[in-house]
């Protein structure tokens, strides 16, 4: 990541549902079908940058984050659950992982340093967040000036064109809502994918991706 554009980017991936999501095993597969090494280039995360996975589950994101920083830089992986937390500690030891912090976060509020990061990454967790206004605030607050954030979704054929409400209900959202509700918290649509592919290679479930940046005071 260029230094001059203090890029921060929250990563928020969260894995909400079947539980051969959140295990190690399938890590490998996900790669390919999430297209993770595609998503990071876009997030130009590099030596020395401290970045945030947001619903981290067993650590699929940070451990590959942690790599990208190296032992300059720091991940702060959160979560609601410890026992998930417990997990990801297991797994970073298990590999000689030593620059991912974790944080057992509310459900409004991720309990990051202010003003410190350079990228948060938001996957498939941004539909649970009942309290997206207040979470939005809190990231922005934990970026550094031109920090960035990246959301990645789902949404489900069923549901289009369906009220946020309904959409959220499916564990889905459209990139429309998402759009807006970045604008209005304060961010710039940096680029867009509406459509990244199948999410599990489940044929009904679209991935869409945002890249955005904290907008400048």
């Amino acid at each position: 990541m260029n230094s001059a554009n203090n890029i921060l980017i929250v990563l928020l991936f969260s894995v909400i549902g079947m539980q051969s999501q959140y295990t190690e095993s399938d890590w490998a597969e996900r790669d390919e079908w999430m297209k993770t090494t595609t998503l990071l280039k876009m997030g130009d995360v590099s030596f020395g940058d401290v970045v945030a996975d947001i619903g981290c589950h067993e650590g699929y994101l940070s451990t590959r984050l942690s790599s990208l920083v190296g032992h300059n830089g720091k991940v702060y992986a959160i979560d609601v659950r410890e026992d998930r937390l417990e997990k990801l500690r297991a797994n970073a030891k298990k590999r000689n992982i030593s620059n991912i912090i974790t944080i057992l976060g509310d459900y409004d509020n991720p309990k990051l340093p202010t003003g410190s990061l350079d990228a948060v990454f938001i996957i498939d967790t941004y539909h649970e967040m009942d309290s997206y206004v207040k979470i939005l605030e809190h990231v922005k607050n934990a970026l550094k000036p031109n920090g960035k954030l990246m959301v990645l979704e789902k949404l489900k054929d069923k549901i289009k064109g369906k009220t946020r409400k309904e959409q959220v209900a499916a564990h889905s959202l459209s990139i429309d809502y998402v759009r807006k509700e970045l604008k209005q918290a304060g961010f710039s649509i940096i680029s867009e994918i509406n459509d990244h592919g199948k999410w599990e290679k489940e044929q009904d479930k679209q991935m869409w991706m945002i890249l955005a940046e904290k907008n400048k005071i």
